[in-house]
């Protein structure tokens, strides 16, 4: 009991002493660098990075705060440890033998061994404290840094068990499946945010279970004979929340299709919230979310990433048929989800001529779903991955990155150094098995979803064709 009393007492004499404790790292963060360019090192080479706290506001108590890291890496080895947490750089030391990338995290801890959680001390009176508001709560709270670097990452390959052998005759008999459905579309025009476009609910028949839908915008000089490029949008993993939203601006530049990644049917189509109940129970398998079902994922032609390869592929074939285009701009884009899905469009055979994938899911689904889902291998990771199947390699962004053809532009526009929802390893097989013109964006200290603040380290590759 007397030691529970003394605890107390020293807790209750910190909160006195420092008051004002709450409001000195609500806008802090940590801006990490290494010594040289972190995907520049070769094995064995020391490492070395320097971690700066930034944002701090006024003096930081003595012996109040601690500085937790964790070093990891691709294979499994790791350590961790936590010093006084100052003003003061914190330099970490490393190396790595063979080709692959280290991890290395830290986060500021309270008194307690809590993380430290940010709050907001902004005026949100004012649009703009209400709009710095809102920016603030989708940001990570905790002051903290998740990056790393790479070793000899130009040799970084898919394991042979990866791809499967028939990969190409697969998609063959997929797409002939596709062949046998006509191209056939359902319109409901809806207000435009933008009077220079017209906007359209769009639903197109399909392969499948299901149609693509998703909404459509056109450019009203399209009326007049004018043609324009053509893109395709795609959206982010969306568990089982299974809505649509309209757009909210539609240039007037471009042909732009927006669709979702089950083909749900839209409230301009007589939805109900009983439909969505329903698509949210039929899109998953054995109480799993959608696409994560090791049981489903075991057949490829059944495995729920099918139907959506296919709508994406149709969605093309259906722009290319739309009056206004321009017959020779073929776009897509979309991120995490979204950008394994613009993989998909690249290299399906459409004639994508400019693919933006951002922080790119699914790609080296082996190392991640077998390897990294392995607690007793301990390589780097979140454990938020598709669990290995066969099946899986089929639509692995790393293989279909392989069939992008030299004629379509691929930008990778951000691939996060600490991003470990889509590993770095797993980024750099796809970059390596691409023979199209590319170009990448690679940024120290960014996750899957958070990108520090202010200047860091930003390492821009672009490469021709091969």
């Amino acid at each position: 009991m007397k030691l529970v009393i003394a605890r107390m007492t020293c807790t209750t004499i910190l909160c006195a002493a420092f008051p004002l404790l709450a409001g000195t790292l609500d806008n802090a963060w940590i801006k990490g660098t290494t010594d040289k360019d972190p995907l520049s090192y070769k094995p064995g080479e020391e490492m070395v990075f320097t971690l700066e706290p930034q944002g701090i506001e006024g003096d930081l108590p003595e012996g109040v705060y601690k500085l937790w890291w964790k070093r990891s890496d691709d294979y499994g080895a790791a350590e961790e440890g936590a010093v006084p947490f100052t003003k003061e750089p914190f330099v970490y030391k490393t190396s790595l033998d063979k080709p692959g990338f280290v991890r290395l995290e830290a986060y500021v801890l309270d008194g307690d061994g809590k993380r430290v959680v940010k709050k907001f001390t902004g005026d949100a009176t004012t649009p703009e404290g209400k709009k710095a508001m809102n920016e603030f709560e989708r940001r990570k709270k905790n002051v903290f840094f998740d990056g790393g670097a790479g070793v000899d990452v130009d040799s970084l390959a898919l394991a042979p068990e990866a791809e499967p052998a028939d990969f190409d005759e697969f998609w063959a008999r997929q797409f002939a499946r596709l062949d046998k459905v006509p191209i056939r579309d359902d319109r409901v025009e809806i207000e435009s945010p933008n009077p220079k476009a017209r906007l359209f609910a769009v639903r197109i028949d399909c392969a499948g279970l299901r149609p693509v839908t998703g909404y459509l915008s056109v450019p009203r000089a399209v009326d007049e004979g004018e043609t324009f490029p053509c893109r395709l949008e795609t959206h982010g993993y969306s568990g089982d929340r299974c809505t649509h939203s309209r757009p909210g601006w539609c240039p007037a530049d471009k042909i732009v299709l927006n669709i979702n990644a089950h083909g749900l049917k839209l409230e301009e189509f007589g939805a109900t919230d009983a439909d969505t109940k329903a698509l949210r129970w039929e899109i998953r398998s054995h109480d799993k979310a959608y696409a994560f079902d090791p049981e489903q994922n075991k057949d490829p032609e059944v495995a729920y990433f099918n139907g959506m390869v296919l709508r994406v592929k149709r969605a093309l074939q259906y722009l290319k048929t739309l009056k206004g285009w321009n017959g020779k701009d073929l776009d897509a884009a979309g991120g995490s989800q979204g950008g394994l899905q613009t993989i998909w469009a690249a290299g399906c055979g459409e004639g994508v001529t400019r693919a933006e994938s951002g922080i790119t899911w699914c790609c080296d689904m082996y190392t991640s779903g077998k390897l990294r889902k392995d607690p007793a291998l301990k390589l780097a990771g979140d454990g938020w991955y598709i669990g290995w199947t066969d099946a899986l390699g089929y639509y692995d962004a790393a293989n279909f990155a392989r069939r992008i053809p030299k004629t379509c532009f691929t930008f990778i526009t951000r691939a996060g150094l600490g991003d470990y929802c889509c590993p770095p390893t797993g980024i750099t097989k796809m970059w390596n098995n691409m023979t199209c013109p590319k170009k990448i964006l690679w940024v120290q200290g960014s996750t899957h979803g958070y990108v520090p603040p202010e200047k860091h380290q930003e390492f821009v590759i672009e490469e021709p064709a091969k």
